[in-house]
C-alpha cells in the first residue's frame, strides 16, 4: 500500500519531498525527475530552490507530465513556459536536460512515441511528482483512461478545463486537448510522490487510496505501484477512513527508512 504522510501544511510537504529529491541526487547525480505543473507541486520546487545548497544539479534530467496541444510554447501558460519559470530557473536545472511533450500540431501524430523514446533513453524516471484533479485525474489522464496507456493525446473534460481556467483570461482560452504521459508511463517510474492540499481534494484522495482500482478514478492506479508516497495536508485527509493508521505508521517508521 502507499505510504500516506499527513502534514500540517503545503510548506511542510514541500520541505519533506524536496529533501527526498536531494537525497536521491546525492546518491545519483544524474537522477531523472518527473515534473508536474499546476499549483500543487510549487511548494516542492520552492523548497528545492531554498534547500539545494551546494548540491550539483547540472546532470539532473526532468520530464514534464504533459503539455497543451496547439498552444505556442511562448505562451506564458504553455507547460514549457511554466516548467522553465517555476522549476528550471529557480531551482537551477540545466535547461537542455528538461523535456516537455511537444504539443505542436504539425508533429502531434508522433509526439507521444517520441516522448516515450526519450524517457526510455534517459533510463526512466526516478521520482515522479504528481498532483490529483478533483475528478481523480493524474497528468491529463481523465476518467476512463487505460491503466496501460502511454503518452498520447487526450481531450480534456469540462471540469478540468474549468479548473484550469484560473490560469487564463477566460474558459474559452483553455485548450481542449493535451498530450500527456499515460498511466502506464507513470507507473513505470521507480517512485511516485502524489501531493494534495485542501478540502477540495479530500474526496479524490480517499477514492484513489481506499476505493476500488478503477479507470473511473485514474489516480487509483497508484495502488498498483510498489513504491508510492502520498503527502497531504489535514484538510485533504478528512475523508480517509484510515487516517489514524497512516499517522501511526509514519510516526513509528524506522529511522533508516525514508520516503
Amino acid at each position: 500500500m502507499a505510504e500516506v504522510v499527513i502534514v500540517e501544511n503545503a510548506q511542510a510537504a514541500g520541505d519533506l519531498v524536496a529533501d527526498a529529491i536531494l537525497r536521491l541526487i546525492g546518491t545519483k547525480p544524474d537522477a531523472v525527475l518527473g515534473l508536474a505543473t499546476g499549483s500543487t507541486p510549487l511548494p516542492v520546487y520552492r523548497a528545492l530552490a531554498e534547500r539545494r545548497g551546494d548540491t550539483d544539479l547540472s546532470r539532473v534530467s526532468g520530464f514534464a507530465l504533459d503539455e497543451y496541444v496547439g498552444l505556442p510554447i511562448s505562451h506564458p501558460e504553455s507547460y514549457r513556459s511554466v516548467i522553465t519559470r517555476e522549476v528550471v530557473e529557480p531551482v537551477g536545472l540545466t535547461p537542455e536536460r528538461i523535456h516537455v511533450p511537444v504539443g505542436a500540431e504539425e508533429t502531434i501524430r508522433h509526439a507521444g512515441a517520441d516522448y516515450e523514446a526519450a524517457i526510455n533513453a534517459a533510463g526512466g524516471v526516478d521520482i515522479q511528482i504528481l498532483g490529483i484533479g478533483t475528478d481523480g485525474h493524474i497528468g491529463f489522464n481523465e476518467p476512463g483512461s487505460s491503466f496501460a496507456s502511454l503518452t498520447r493525446i487526450k481531450t480534456l473534460t469540462r471540469q478540468t478545463r474549468a479548473d484550469n481556467a484560473r490560469f487564463f483570461d477566460s474558459l474559452d482560452q483553455v485548450p481542449t486537448h493535451s498530450i500527456t504521459q499515460g498511466l502506464g508511463t507513470i507507473l513505470r517510474a521507480r517512485h511516485l510522490v502524489l501531493l494534495a492540499f485542501g478540502a477540495g481534494k479530500a474526496k479524490a484522495i480517499a477514492e484513489a487510496l481506499e476505493g476500488p482500482v478503477s479507470a473511473n478514478m485514474p489516480a487509483s492506479a497508484i495502488q498498483l505501484h510498489p513504491h508510492v508516497t502520498v503527502v497531504i495536508d489535514e484538510a485533504a485527509a478528512t475523508e480517509l477512513a484510515h487516517a489514524d493508521y497512516y499517522r501511526d505508521s509514519y510516526e513509528n517508521k524506522p529511522a533508516w527508512q525514508t520516503i
